[in-house]
């Protein structure tokens, strides 16, 4: 599970001063189930997991991931969740399959373990065809299935995605989003960062509309409909975004 509790970061720049870009955001993930983090750009959404994944330090507030406070626990965290970021980089030089078995050996797997890992992923998505071919000779749907497997490898129980999709293909994007619905039917926790609206009416269970690092709406996307009188999610967003806006 994943429950954040008046999570905070402040970030303090010389010329603009101090920047929340995370203020006081509280929220729930239960094992299972898929929450959706919506947000424009810089709206906080990337701050506010980087927080949760242990890679930066909350200012206030704290939170527990797969029972581990984030702040007491940093290790335990880590050893228990899989993050995606759309800046994580793979090294150029190594094959797919490598990229994967390194981080397989950083989280302590052995060998005859990793092997079938490894295996097992490439089975479920679809990497038999590259995995043997350097990173830097991949596509972008084929780096993204390489990075998705190398979060994967230590077989995490909480998963963060930070806009898996971004620069994806109709097709790639189309077997990433499965892949994360594979995911809950396994019972992982899944927190899921997009600000493709599609996606999250796909996929979510509960919405959380994030905007000015504040977490401004959450529900299921027909509590999120019925607040605002609207059809689709899209125009939901842009009517709780342009309240907040004005108040």
């Amino acid at each position: 599970m994943i429950e954040a509790r008046l999570l905070t970061k402040v970030f303090r720049d010389k010329r603009k001063g101090e920047i929340r870009g995370s203020d006081a955001v509280s929220f729930r993930v239960e094992p299972g189930s898929i929450y959706g983090l919506l947000g424009a750009n810089g709206a906080g959404k990337t701050t506010t997991l980087r927080l949760l994944a242990t890679l930066l330090t909350p200012t206030g507030g704290t939170a527990s991931v797969a029972g581990h406070d984030i702040t007491a626990e940093p290790d335990k965290v880590r050893a228990n969740v899989g993050f995606l970021a759309t800046s994580t980089a793979l090294y150029a030089r190594l094959t797919a399959r490598e990229m994967i078995a390194y981080f397989g050996r950083l989280n302590g797997l052995g060998e005859a373990d990793l092997r079938a890992r490894i295996r097992s992923l490439a089975d479920e998505l679809d990497m038999h065809d590259f995995l043997d071919r350097r990173c830097d000779k991949l596509s972008t749907g084929m780096k993204q299935r390489t990075s998705i497997a190398r979060m994967l490898v230590h077989d995490p129980q909480v998963m963060i995605f930070d806009e898996p999709t971004l620069g994806l293909d109709v097709i790639a994007s189309r077997a990433i989003v499965q892949f994360v619905r594979q995911c809950r039917e396994r019972g992982k926790t899944v927190l899921y960062s997009t600000h493709v609206m599609s996606e999250a009416e796909k996929l979510c269970d509960v919405i959380g509309i994030i905007h000015g690092g504040r977490l401004r709406a959450e529900g299921t996307l027909a509590a999120i409909l019925e607040r605002t009188g609207e059809t689709d999610l899209e125009e939901a967003f842009v009517r709780i975004v342009s309240e907040e806006g004005r108040s």
